[in-house]
């Protein structure tokens, strides 16, 4: 990119200087810095002339318009040159559009083929590379914030969405870009085929002329149909798994991108995995999402690349960016920090609490007992705020599932000790003991609207129900409830529970090996009991509990700002969608539990192993924790990655403090 000082001359302004005295100037526009971006519009190695290539500042709030900053034409051999003046703001999402006319049609705009490319987000190149590759990225990363006049929303989800982009195309080259083309990612899972794949796809109709058919197998059930590339890459996001394998057959017939996948997809999702350095992961059992979108997570052990090396209890919560980089000065340390396990929750002030269950290999020489009774606190900036032993008081035993609350409040369900924490005002000084009679091995916790907070209890089929004071309303059993584990509410206020059907958690009498015990063998299909129940903001179950979309061995859960629900499994390596109560966002008549993925298969992933935790950022992009692999060895079971399905969901404000709310 280069930059030069003084006006920046049009066209118009220089024609009238060319014109001599009775055409003179009469003012000249106040001197700023300019900024001249080159570049060029290509399908494959073609360049691509006569693209009407527009340059726009995405618009702010929902269905915003965006501002135009600069245009120009592609010329013959496919590139362009746009002077504009760099918005005040530095965290302006930029993005640029080429726009193909229809044959004859020179200077149409509207035409079928639109290829896009996000300038904002990272470092603007030299040259910008506008390709298929680069649509594919726009399309997935902003798929929640892409409509029909342009690109808009709000921040951080916005910005965090155009800085995702880059994870997946090389705005300098039109390439693989560096995270999608490296391991974890690179040759050791399917998404980047797949990311190609879908690229051919475009240039199917790109090159192809092939644009009828891709518009029609695109569409969306009950929507409208896309009328050009961009939108129907952004419908792929949207309805991964319709018209999987016709699409399929459309993308072969123009290999420009390699390599492609061999054979059809179930599902057209775009998974990238994040490691952070590649020697902290171990066994990351859920997260939490702070107010700008970085992720707290938690993990079991010390980081040991070797499974057959015992490891002891993880010291360490991390944090990582939206982009899944490590935040500056993570991970963080202290506070009693040990063994962390499923518990991990951000509260309104922005403090990060993380469960303190005890985890750890054999042969370790500390004794987990105190630990295990404690949770630990960060600030922000990841300080450690409670004392070296941990937050002990409330009667915390085994920590395992957190929440919080609009007004502050902090809860934390014991899994050894058969009662919850309630920490008023996020000050754990005051922590108090609730008892919970209704349930056996409390394991999840989510709050709702109305600040009620929800309870799993794994070792008793059934779920609780307190009042913000901890007064207990309701204890429910039925609806399907068995081995329950996870919890989310919608924003409704009803909740959501994930149904194992067979895993015992380890917590008091339960052990770590009699969980592996349960789960392996379950890879070679769905074990019974498999489901998810939905109980009404009443207390009332429904009469039977969901099942199919690829539920298998169901562990996290959460539900996106559309409510429709998301479920990790510890088995089968998928992803569950389910219908939720907002019938609006399903495809036409649809029933709430009725499942979106593929009934048999859910969304899968060669990238994902068994997965606990799951939660949903600001961007619509779906993030999971490889918490255990898939055939875990005792001494060290723990998986090394976080997977993240990019703008496969609704997004949600952050941190959530009561049902997922739009943002």
């Amino acid at each position: 990119m280069r930059r030069r000082r003084g006006v920046l001359l049009t066209a118009a302004l220089l024609a009238q200087l060319a014109a001599g005295p009775s055409h003179a100037v009469t003012s000249v526009p106040p001197a700023w810095d300019p900024v001249d971006q080159c570049g060029v519009v290509r399908s494959g190695d073609t360049p691509l002339g006569g693209a009407e290539v527009t340059l726009y500042r995405a618009g702010d709030g929902q269905g915003g318009a965006p501002q135009v900053l600069a245009r120009a034409r592609s010329g013959a051999d496919g590139r362009f040159s746009l002077g504009y003046r760099r918005p005040d703001d530095p965290r302006a999402v930029l993005y640029v559009l080429a726009d193909l006319p229809r044959s004859g049609e020179r200077g149409v705009q509207d035409g079928p083929v639109v290829l896009a490319a996000v300038l904002s987000g990272a470092e603007a190149p030299p040259e910008l590379v506008v390709n298929e590759r680069t649509t594919v990225a726009v399309a997935y990363a902003l798929a929640r914030f892409t409509g029909p006049a342009g690109i808009s929303g709000t921040g951080p989800g916005l910005r965090n969405a155009a800085a995702v982009a880059h994870n997946l195309a090389d705005t300098g080259t039109g390439g693989i870009a560096a995270t999608l083309a490296a391991p974890p990612n690179g040759d050791r899972t399917s998404t980047l085929a797949a990311f190609n794949t879908l690229a051919d796809l475009l240039a199917a109709c790109v090159t192809g002329g092939a644009c009828d058919q891709l518009f029609d197998l695109a569409r969306r059930p009950g929507r409208e149909r896309p009328r050009d590339t961009l939108r129907a890459a952004v419908d792929i996001a949207h309805d991964p798994g319709h018209n999987a394998a016709a699409l399929y057959d459309l993308a072969a017939t123009t290999p420009s991108y390699l390599p492609a996948l061999p054979a059809a997809p179930e599902a057209w999702t775009v998974a990238l995995r994040y490691d952070g350095n590649g020697r902290e992961l171990d066994g990351p059992g859920n997260i939490a999402f702070d107010r700008d979108g970085n992720a707290w997570v938690t993990n079991n052990y010390e980081y040991g690349a070797d499974p057959a090396v015992p490891v002891c209890g993880g010291r360490a919560v991390l944090r990582f960016t939206p982009t899944g980089r490590d935040v500056p000065g993570g991970p963080f340390r202290g506070g009693g920090l040990y063994g962390a396990g499923f518990g991990v929750t951000v509260d309104a002030r922005g403090s990060a609490w993380v469960a303190n269950f005890g985890f750890q290999g054999s042969g370790c020489p500390i004794d987990p007992t105190p630990l295990e009774r404690s949770v630990s606190q960060f600030a922000p900036d990841g300080a450690p705020l409670s004392p070296p032993e941990g937050w002990r008081r409330g009667g915390i035993a085994q920590p395992q599932g957190m929440a919080a609350d609009r007004a502050g409040t902090v809860w934390v369900a014991n899994c050894g000790g058969d009662s919850v924490t309630r920490i008023p005002d996020g000050d754990a000084t005051r922590a108090q003991e609730v008892p919970t009679p209704g349930l056996q091995k409390p394991f999840g916790a989510a709050v709702d609207p109305a600040g009620r907070l929800w309870a799993t209890g794994n070792g008793s089929d059934s779920v609780q129900v307190l009042a913000p004071d901890g007064t207990p309303e309701r204890t429910v059993t039925g609806g399907g409830l068995r081995r329950p584990l996870a919890v989310a509410t919608d924003s409704r206020g009803n909740a959501w529970v994930s149904n194992s059907g067979i895993l015992p958690v380890p917590c008091g009498d339960t052990t770590a090996r009699e969980l592996a015990d349960a789960a392996v063998g379950g890879d070679d299909g769905p074990r019974p009991g498999a489901s998810v129940t939905l109980i009404g903001a009443d207390g009332t179950p429904a009469p039977e509990p969901f099942v199919n979309g690829g539920l298998f061995l169901p562990w996290g859960i959460a539900v996106d700002g559309e409510d429709t629900v998301w479920v990790a499994n510890f088995g089968g390596h998928r992803v569950a969608r389910l219908c939720g109560t907002d019938l609006t966002a399903c495809p036409p008549g649809f029933r709430t539990g009725q499942p979106i993925s593929p009934p048999d298969t859910g969304y899968p992933s060669d990238g994902l192993e068994r997965n606990t935790g799951l939660q949903i950022d600001p961007s619509g992009n779906v993030w999971l924790v490889n918490n255990w692999r898939t055939v875990p060895v005792q001494t060290n079971p723990g998986g090394h990655e976080l997977v993240v399905l990019v703008g496969a969901a609704a997004p949600v404000p952050t941190p959530v403090l009561g049902g997922p709310g739009r943002p």
